[in-house]
């Protein structure tokens, strides 16, 4: 999950994901298709701020 309120949109996540699983979303913060996902969790590792919490 992107923790919306911590986001910066810098694109980190977007970038480091290997199965393009993130995207832009509306709100102009990064949105996680749980579907590609295959939880490696490289973008929860990269996020500059700790948005991202992947959940098992």
């Amino acid at each position: 999950m992107v923790n919306k309120n911590k986001c910066i949109a810098c694109g980190t996540c977007i970038n480091i994901c290997p199965v393009n699983a993130i995207s832009w979303g509306k709100d102009g913060k990064a949105e996680i298709n749980y579907e590609k996902c295959i939880k490696c969790h490289s973008c929860e590792s990269m996020c500059p701020v700790n948005a991202i919490e992947i959940k098992e």
